[in-house]
């Protein structure tokens, strides 16, 4: 009889389980994060970043570019 199972010993078998499952879907997700934030050439943004917060600034600030 050893090598039955009772229920409560199923069931925090299918939750180890389903936890295992979860964590290697973070890493998977993780990982490819990583990958595109490696690619990503981010000297190019500069520009762009400097305009969107300025931008922000000046939404922040009650400023709207009708009324320049």
């Amino acid at each position: 009889m050893a090598g039955k199972l009772t229920d409560q010993e199923k069931e925090a078998l299918l939750l180890e389980e389903r936890k295992v499952k979860a964590l290697e879907k973070i890493a998977a997700s993780t990982d490819a994060l990583a990958l595109w934030f490696e690619e990503k050439d981010f000297s190019q943004w500069d520009e762009r970043l400097q305009f969107y917060l300025h931008e922000f600034m000046n939404v922040a600030k009650g400023k709207s570019n009708d009324q320049a």
